[in-house]
């Protein structure tokens, strides 16, 4: 059988595989090993490449600071900072400056910080700070933010990294944002229960938003003045602290006042500001032009006698006996037998209080002297004397101002400008994370900027009483005669909070006083609690706030009547069994009776305490103390001026308003009148804040007495932004817990409770404060005064009743 002739064979072709198709190594089979999509090449432009550099963080600090700090009032730390240099320096290379691509990167970077509920402090090991980083890098092409990719501007920081939809997200994935309940956490809204999208399931009763807040609960904040924001301390007070903590009281005193003197426009520099003054010089006297101011440091009078300055210190009475002015730096005497006041009988001075001087130094030029007063810059004290021109407090500043909200629309939103916005000085949440929300709630509860006047006006009032002395009689008279007038309203119209405010003995207790020892004291108590069971709608639906005085136990026992120590804790709870058993009785009737049960209770706190309403909307503080008394003992007696009396106001009822303080040389009477008083004209239509038998219709009228006194106590303690401003010999204070008398941030209202001063109602810089004196008026017989507070509008009423 011969081989077959391989010419003569049949060839059978197959068909040519598909472009797409991968021919199968063995002839008997023309099918590809597995399917494969087509390949369509690509005919765009190719992707730009990032060749990635070694960025050094100090190169990118400048614009790192303009974006974060100046523009978005944020502090990177430089961990922080190295996070973001490694950044940018991988991402955007050499492109980072020439192209302008590293700033809108930390643009967004800052952003998204923001609105993902971050800290002032942006801090490089911070997951928060990783998350934005790693997502963001996932959205960049060539070192730009792609548009379709970009970052949620609601949600920045909001991403799912569950389970259920895997443990990393894809490119071609959208971060999930979280819920509600993770949106709340991260602003600390738990505390306060707040449900963005479901605002009408929130609780319609403003006492559901009403805390007490006591001073040995407050936060306590320091301000970091290498920083420049506040931060939170987290180790325990001490009775006992250490010494350097009164160093540091003081300290933190001149650091809050000096950084708010830096803020203020009057001590801010301009480059084209001599030019504008010397405009001013030459063409008019009548010209309005800013002039900044500048502060020396007492070391750097040295050698600059006969010199002009303007110096910021605390005033104190020197070992000699002599006054004079201490700074972070050195002390100096201080002469003031030529200074004025400024202005002139318009606040108290008195040592232990920080104010600015505008003087000369003047050189010592005896150095060798001997003797105590020949100091000669041992211990701080620098050699010589500053002799004071003029004296004034410093500028106070607006809550507004400091919380950074630039202006609120009528929906309760707020315009962020600055400020420490996100500093939580309560503990019920910051102005940036809960204050628009609060102001919605407060306008939907209260009605407040409605044109309804009715609306929510009873239960909005805080009823105040101030001396409330258990020990006389005709005390327990005129609280039912307070009690019955609104105890007569209806159920809805009851009053949100009743605040009793001691001394509830008119003698120290326990210290061989009038009023008897601890066992006289709880029957005091026992017959007021006899007296509140009358009134069970009251109890029922209100709030009872209890303040004690100086007068009350525990602390009374060793200060036997003179100046205890603040701030001090509430009374002791075996003197309120009786009390707490009268509102449980009332609760437990209103429950039986209707079915639902009450909730009204009695809190006792400390002196002085604070109550929130509405989170970081309001804040009211209270405190008692005998504070025009103590100033009129220890203030400083100026020279008297000339047509001092000309120094007043036409009209009753001025909001007062800071001005820049006056050159020497310089000042101006009438124009200090214009700079520093500016009608209220809210409070010029609304009634008169004090009682009808003293209040004066006449618009020509100058001022009573009364409320030149007021206005006086009040300027001093809010420029003070401090409660106690006396040396602590004068009024000793507790060093670790000296953060609760700080009114900085200004509150919404302040009740200075003082028996020695007349009842009065001002507002100062946006600051209404008021005093309910006595409950029972000195000198008239069968009147009873206190303060009527309203919420909605911001404003208290003097109330007078007889009885």
């Amino acid at each position: 059988m011969s081989a077959p002739n391989p010419t003569n064979r049949t060839t059978t072709l197959l068909p040519a595989p598909a472009p797409s198709d991968m021919p199968s190594s063995s002839l008997a089979f023309g099918t590809p090993v597995h399917p494969l999509k087509p390949h369509i090449p690509t005919t765009g432009p190719p992707q730009p490449t990032v060749l990635p550099i070694l960025l050094p963080p100090p190169t990118l600090r400048p614009l790192a600071f303009r974006t974060f700090t100046k523009k978005h009032n944020l502090t990177l730390t430089s961990s922080a900072l190295q996070a973001l240099a490694t950044f940018v320096g991988r991402n955007c290379g050499s492109g980072w400056r020439e192209d302008g691509l590293a700033e809108g990167i930390l643009e967004e970077i800052a952003k998204s910080w923001k609105k993902g509920g971050g800290g002032v402090i942006v801090a490089g090991d911070s997951n928060e700070l990783k998350t934005i980083l790693r997502n963001l890098e996932g959205t960049m092409l060539g070192g730009r933010i792609l548009q379709n990719k970009a970052l949620s501007r609601q949600h920045s920081l909001s991403f799912d990294f569950s389970a259920e939809n895997g443990s990393r997200l894809g490119n071609g994935e959208r971060p999930r944002p979280l819920g509600k309940e993770d949106g709340q956490k991260s602003l600390c809204i738990p505390a306060l229960e707040v449900d963005d999208d479901q605002d009408g399931d929130q609780p319609a009763d403003p006492r559901s938003w009403l805390k007490v807040i006591g001073a040995f609960e407050h936060p306590r904040m320091v301000y970091n003045v290498g920083k420049k924001h506040f931060e939170k301390l987290n180790t325990a007070p001490s009775l006992l602290p250490p010494p350097l903590h009164k160093t540091l009281l003081f300290r933190h005193r001149y650091s809050l006042i000096h950084q708010r003197l830096l803020r203020n426009e009057s001590f801010q520099t301009s480059t084209f500001a001599p030019a504008r003054a010397r405009l001013q010089r030459a063409s008019s006297n009548v010209s309005t032009a800013q002039q900044s101011y500048k502060l020396t440091p007492i070391a750097n009078l040295l050698g600059r006698s006969g010199s002009s300055h303007l110096i910021l210190g605390l005033l104190a009475i020197a070992p000699t006996g002599n006054l004079a002015i201490s700074d972070l730096t050195g002390s100096i005497a201080l002469d003031v037998q030529h200074a004025a006041p400024t202005p002139v009988d318009g606040a108290w001075f008195a040592p232990g209080m920080i104010v600015l001087v505008d003087g000369m130094y003047e050189e010592e030029h005896n150095p060798a002297a001997g003797g105590l007063g020949g100091n000669g810059g041992i211990g701080g004290t620098i050699g010589g004397k500053f002799i004071g021109f003029s004296v004034i407090g410093p500028p106070c500043e607006r809550r507004e101002v400091t919380l950074g909200v630039s202006g609120v629309n009528g929906e309760g939103d707020s315009t962020a400008a600055g400020g420490f916005g996100w500093v939580d000085f309560l503990g019920v949440g910051s102005e940036r994370a809960l204050g628009s929300k609060m102001r919605r709630m407060e306008q939907r509860v209260l009605g407040r900027g409605s044109n309804n006047d009715d609306a929510q006006s009873g239960r909005s009032r805080m009823i105040i009483l101030g001396e409330v002395n258990l020990d006389n009689a005709r005390t327990l008279e005129a609280l039912r005669k307070v009690f019955g007038i609104y105890a007569a309203e209806s159920v809805e119209d009851t009053p949100l909070s009743i605040v009793l405010i001691g001394n509830f003995v008119r003698h120290a207790v326990m210290a061989g006083g009038g009023s008897g020892g601890s066992i006289e004291y709880k029957e005091y108590f026992d017959s007021l609690a006899s007296t509140l069971s009358d009134f069970p709608t009251l109890l029922q639906s209100t709030t009872f706030v209890f303040v004690p005085g100086d007068n009350d136990p525990w602390v009374s026992a060793f200060s036997a009547g003179a100046a205890t120590v603040i701030p001090r804790k509430a009374v002791p709870e075996m003197f309120t069994s009786r009390i707490k058993r009268a509102f449980g009785t009332a609760n437990a009737e209103a429950e039986r009776a209707n079915g639902k049960k009450a909730d009204g209770e009695a809190i006792w706190t400390s002196n002085p305490t604070r109550l929130s309403l509405f989170g970081p909307a309001q804040e009211v503080v209270f405190f008692r103390d005998d504070m025009s008394s103590r100033l009129r003992r220890t203030a400083i007696r100026f020279r008297p001026q000339q047509n001092a009396e000309d120094i007043v106001a036409d009209d009753l009822d001025l909001e007062m308003s800071a001005a820049p303080t006056i050159p020497p040389g310089e000042l101006d009477e009438e124009k200090l009148i214009q700079g520093r008083m500016e009608v209220d004209s809210e409070v010029q239509t609304a009634a008169s804040h004090l009682p009808a038998s003293k209040a004066k219709v006449a618009s020509d009228a100058a001022p009573s007495t009364e409320l030149l006194t007021a206005r006086k106590l009040v300027k001093a303690i809010l420029d003070q932004g401090y409660l106690s401003p006396f040396p602590l010999s004068v009024r000793p204070v507790l060093w670790d817990q000296a953060g609760a008398l700080q009114l900085y941030p200004l509150p919404t209202a302040l009740v200075l409770a003082d028996a020695e001063a007349p009842p009065f109602a001002v507002t100062y810089e946006g600051c209404h404060v008021m005093n309910p004196g006595r409950l029972l008026a000195l000198g008239r017989r069968g009147v009873t005064t206190w303060i009527e507070y309203d919420t909605r509008l911001r404003k208290g009423t003097v109330k007078e009743v007889r009885f």
